[in-house]
């Protein structure tokens, strides 16, 4: 069983020595930062026989179904908090993840990737104005000057005349955005001192609940329709990679590297997402890394580190 399986592993890391303990949780994040870098590679692969709606209803069913088996086990909440969960579900899965599949529907993967890497800038913007949290210093100013001018760039890449695209971009900018008050609804949920994988369900949940109406009103393929989809075996590898490894192992994976290693340091290793993306976007997508897109990668990936500099 999952709790058997858990109480072996509570074993054996406790045997751990603290060096070994450290490294673990570096290569938690590690594995974390890489299979989420893959993600938007993913993603342009179905949106070739799927609409962004659709992969995000698969993708999170099959995320919930797995949160289920890796804790089988219901928690009592405050009624009151099921706004909450709500909220989150609605922010950081319907907005966020779909504003998400639609940008890279009509832009390159490594652009999204890059874009989207910025929300923890906005993230901090947020829990400031309305967590009372002291986020905004000058080096977060200049970091997040420094990101935009970066993301700018992104933006222009393979442009010529050096015009904006804007329809996928900015749609990957308010995706940045979203994730920003997820972040602030996700805080006020921890302080409430749930359970985290339980936690994440509920949200899986309510967010998987308001996309049913979705399916139906905008007039999505069923799974009964197009069933030649699924026998693409690439098709179903992606969307339970994108469901059970993106969204449930990275998510378990992530908080326990955390815990052992420390916030501030893993979180770091969030910035090399884009790179990951837009090296496997190369290989996989044939997406061209061009001079100015390298370059406003590396700005964006700078101004995030600055931004994160105390005074």
């Amino acid at each position: 069983t999952s709790e058997l399986s858990r109480h072996r592993f509570c074993v054996i890391f406790s045997s751990m020595s603290f060096r070994d303990k450290k490294v673990f949780g570096y290569l938690l994040a590690a594995s974390c930062v890489f299979f989420w870098g893959i993600t938007f590679v993913c993603t342009k692969y179905l949106l070739t026989d799927f609409s962004p709606l659709e992969i995000l209803f698969y993708r999170f069913i099959a995320a919930y179904i797995g949160l289920w088996i890796l804790r089988p086990r219901f928690e009592k909440i405050a009624v009151r908090d099921n706004v909450l969960f709500a909220l989150a579900g609605f922010s950081g899965v319907i907005l966020y993840q779909l504003f998400e599949n639609i940008a890279i529907n009509y832009t390159n993967a490594s652009n999204v990737s890059v874009i989207v890497s910025i929300c923890p800038l906005f993230t901090a913007i947020f829990s400031q104005i309305f967590l009372k949290e002291k986020h905004l210093s000058l080096w977060f100013i200049v970091g997040f000057v420094i990101s935009i001018t970066g993301v700018t760039l992104v933006c222009l890449n393979g442009s010529k005349t050096l015009e904006f695209n804007p329809r996928g971009d900015f749609l990957a900018l308010f995706s940045a955005v979203c994730w920003g008050i997820y972040s602030v609804v996700i805080s006020i949920i921890n302080r409430k001192n749930y359970d985290q994988i339980c936690a994440t369900r509920r949200i899986f949940f309510f967010a998987v609940l308001m996309m049913i109406p979705l399916m139906f009103f905008t007039k999505q393929n069923n799974i009964l329709e197009n069933t030649a989809r699924f026998t693409n075996p690439l098709n179903v590898l992606y969307m339970l990679f994108l469901g059970l490894v993106a969204s449930d192992f990275c998510f378990a994976a992530w908080n326990k590297a955390c815990k052992i290693a420390g916030t501030v340091k893993v979180s770091c290793g969030l910035y090399l997402i884009p790179v990951v993306t837009i090296i496997f976007a190369f290989f996989v997508l044939g997406e061209k890394i061009t001079l100015l897109g390298a370059l406003g990668t590396a700005i964006t990936i700078a101004g995030l580190f600055v931004s994160e500099k105390n005074d």
